[in-house]
């Protein structure tokens, strides 16, 4: 360690949004020459944080600190402007563009009386910048010709041509492969050399311990600790990402759990996941916990007969079924409630008692005719089982709140009458209370003899509901844990390293 006085520091950053209070007295401090390693679980507030040092979000109280000096960042373009830029896991950039038009879009050089572009001095300059950080790239070829790792050196070209003093680096290795990986490694290290102070955001412990200097843990919206790297090790780290009793949090209603119901043998993709087996008996919850790419959604995609590219055998209550579309799992009582709600399960603009009654409308056919009533009383009967809050069934979707939102498409599959529920992310952006009102709802389902599988990204919330977890690692299925085997560390460890610790 070089440095002893932070760059860029937070003091006491609070920020709330309906429900949820997102940041609560967080700090943050970021050295130049340094990267500073932000670890969390999913809703830690590390998105949040990042919107607020890039001037997204304003906090409502506490400090932000520029070379000791207080700063006001009221907008995206004054954190530009002081030299903080983020390059996020999806960059926004525009494949028919040449790369030096990417890295100065929306912000073009000009020349003359007539404020004319001046292209010639953008080409130049965008080609030193990519060579500044050695990335084999011509700055005038299209972006569509270049591979993810290459999109990736432009997006940190890009940063650089703002002249970048502080630079977030949010999952940026997600999509990469291990050789691109090192070639980010190798321009995170041009960063520092070059004095950047650098925010580095993964859930992958061992890129975190080859590319930080430092670390800052926060879980649920507060600031837990922060030290220097080679003085932790990945258990400790762990312990700070998770130290809660989630007994308390997620209160476990025991069920005997009945016959296999559902029985997955070697489900493999050519690309998202290979030789995946699993069994799934009546009144269960099966957790399935990973990473981000990990392959647990394309994995649920391709039950729900979604992904047609799937190889494996899968028996429903012991007879061998084909899924090759949503509407052969749905007739084997297989239902998919998706990551996605708002695009992919719900139509928004349609009333609540619409988008429950869509996979049924066969049932509220009379005689040919769509009986409106009829549709509205099968609505009636699973919103209020859900308690759906709206001032009536003929509300527009948009017009709920994420937690009813969730709620009616939950109702919409329940509607089915189906034998397996798939949750994927079902308390993904609601807020607490909501959250609260889907556990007990998925209780009460396997009560009545439902079956369950939760995908979840918050290790609380899969520890807390499962009767079993299923960890994927790149997608292999790596270990299957029983409740009573259930430890954070031997979770996280599976999750990011592909092995578990031991008990």
């Amino acid at each position: 360690m070089t440095q002893s006085t932070p760059f860029f520091s937070l003091r006491g950053i609070c920020k709330s949004f309906p429900g949820v209070k997102a940041l609560d007295d967080v700090q943050l401090d970021l050295y130049p020459g340094e990267v500073t390693a932000l670890i969390g679980e999913n809703g830690a507030g590390k998105s949040t944080l990042v919107k607020t040092v890039t001037g997204i979000y304003q906090p409502e109280s506490g400090q932000l600190m520029l070379e000791g000096e207080p700063l006001i960042l009221s907008s995206p373009d004054k954190a530009r402007e002081h030299g903080i830029t983020a390059i996020h896991q999806e960059t926004v950039l525009f494949d028919e563009l040449s790369v030096t038009e990417n890295i100065f879009a929306g912000h073009y050089l000009r020349k003359g009386f007539f404020s004319t572009l001046d292209w010639p001095t953008m080409h130049k300059r965008a080609q030193q910048i990519l060579e500044s950080i050695d990335a084999p790239l011509s700055a005038n070829t299209l972006l569509k010709h270049l591979s993810i790792g290459q999109r990736h050196m432009v997006a940190i070209a890009r940063a650089l041509s703002f002249d970048a003093r502080v630079v977030i680096l949010d999952e940026p290795t997600a999509a990469l492969s291990h050789h691109e990986t090192q070639e980010l490694y190798a321009i995170v290290n041009k960063l520092k050399q070059a004095g950047c102070a650098i925010l580095f955001i993964s859930h992958k412990f061992d890129e975190i311990f080859s590319i930080a200097d430092r670390f800052t843990v926060f879980r649920d919206g507060k600031y837990i600790d922060s030290g220097v790297i080679s003085e932790v090790d990945e258990s400790q780290l762990v312990k700070m990402m998770v130290g809660r009793s989630v007994d308390q949090i997620y209160p476990k209603v025991t069920v005997a759990l009945g016959e296999e119901v559902l029985k997955a043998e070697n489900l493999s993709h050519p690309t998202e996941f290979d030789d995946i087996s699993f069994s799934l008996k009546r009144g269960e919850i099966l957790g399935f916990y990973g990473l981000v790419g990990a392959g647990r959604t394309e994995l649920m995609q391709g039950l729900f007969g979604v992904n047609e590219l799937m190889t494996g055998r899968v028996s429903i209550e012991g007879q061998t079924v084909s899924i090759k579309s949503p509407a052969q799992a749905i007739a084997q009582g297989i239902v998919y409630v998706p990551e996605e709600r708002q695009a992919q399960g719900a139509i928004l603009d349609l009333p609540i008692y619409q988008n429950i009654g869509l996979p049924q409308l066969s049932k509220v056919n009379t005689n040919g005719w769509l009986s409106n009533y009829a549709e509205y009383q099968m609505a009636d009967k699973f919103a209020h089982r859900l308690s759906v809050k709206a001032p009536n069934w003929l509300e527009k979707v948009e017009n709920l709140s994420g937690g009813n939102q969730q709620k009616v498409v939950i109702a919409k599959w329940l509607a089915t009458l189906p034998k397996v529920l798939i949750l994927d992310e079902p308390t993904k952006g609601i807020d607490i209370g909501s959250k609260a009102a889907v556990h007990a709802f998925m209780s009460e389902l396997v009560e009545q003899g439902l079956s369950v599988i939760m995908v979840s990204s918050e290790l609380p919330e899969v520890m807390g509901m499962a009767d079993r977890i299923i960890v994927m690692h790149e997608g292999l299925n790596v270990c299957q844990l029983n409740r009573d085997e259930f430890t954070a560390e031997r979770i996280v460890s599976a999750a990011t390293n592909g092995r578990q610790e031991s008990a």
